[in-house]
């Protein structure tokens, strides 16, 4: 891929507006924005994201070859990346886990989030990716429906913005070599070393249903595997609930809520 061209501004109304129309003009990969401050940031379903002044607020373009149904493997290498680049600042016993798909949690509390958009090439193809990035580095923005942390929350100085964005853009660049060379299956055992445990039980939130069963892995092309009454079924879309329904949890046989693991990406070791 092509190198990074890293900028940084003061302030902006979205790093993610601003990629999606340098994409639209044609710009070529390797584009990355990062705004000290967001006036309009936004997350996954129009969520507004808290742009908060010492934390992370980056967009990037990728313009990969290979064919629209692997997306999911994209975002999925941008959590792997993200994860590994957090993990290398905590300390040992810090819980850090991902939640499927775009949340990276610090002690069962969210720290960072993933928006990421793509458009087809018109021939089945990719044209473009655009990852969002949102990392708590200094403060822990509160949210209604769900615990925040931050890395300084953690007990550590949380790294200047620009300077763990050129780290995360490094991983970025190894990750997508190993990809180059080895397909999917070192990520997806990277991510499964960071997700929850074979078995533990998950509900899937869509746009009309809910879907409960119990964590199967990733398929190959980077879909959760959810499995159902000995079902294993295919999950592309969807938000991770970290309860079961009220109803359900009002039985007596609800199952527990999914708990986070410790774990550590371990990347190639050649440079982007």
């Amino acid at each position: 891929m092509a190198a990074w061209r890293l900028t940084v501004h003061e302030e902006l109304a979205s790093t993610q507006d601003v990629v999606l129309a340098a994409a639209a003009a044609g710009e070529p990969e390797g584009l990355a924005v990062l705004a000290r401050r967001q006036t309009a940031g936004r997350g996954t379903q129009g969520r507004p994201w808290h742009s908060t002044a010492g934390n992370l607020h980056l967009s990037f373009l990728w313009r990969p070859a290979g064919p629209a149904r692997e997306l999911p493997q994209w975002g999925l290498l941008v959590a792997v990346a993200l994860a590994e680049t957090v993990a290398e600042l905590l300390p040992p016993d810090a819980e850090l886990a991902l939640k499927w798909p775009n949340d990276l949690l610090l002690g069962g509390a969210k720290c960072a989030g993933i928006l990421t958009e793509a458009a087809p090439d018109g021939q089945g193809g990719i044209g473009w990716i655009i990852p969002g990035i949102g990392v708590n580095l200094r403060e822990a923005p509160p949210l209604p429906d769900r615990p925040t942390a931050s890395l300084a929350g953690a007990g550590i100085a949380p790294p200047e913005p620009a300077a763990f964005a050129e780290r995360f853009l490094a991983a970025l660049g190894r990750w997508r070599q190993q990809q180059q060379a080895a397909g999917f299956a070192p990520m997806r055992e990277a991510w499964m070393r960071f997700g929850p445990a074979l078995g533990t039980p998950l509900w899937v939130r869509q746009r009309h249903k809910m879907l409960s069963g119990r964590f199967a892995g990733l398929a190959e092309d980077g879909r959760l595997m959810l499995e159902v009454e000995g079902v294993r079924i295919p999950v592309a879309a969807g938000e991770l609930a970290s309860m079961p329904p009220l109803a359900t949890r009002a039985g007596n046989n609800a199952p527990a809520a999914e708990t986070p693991r410790r774990g550590r990406a371990e990347g190639p070791a050649s440079g982007a």
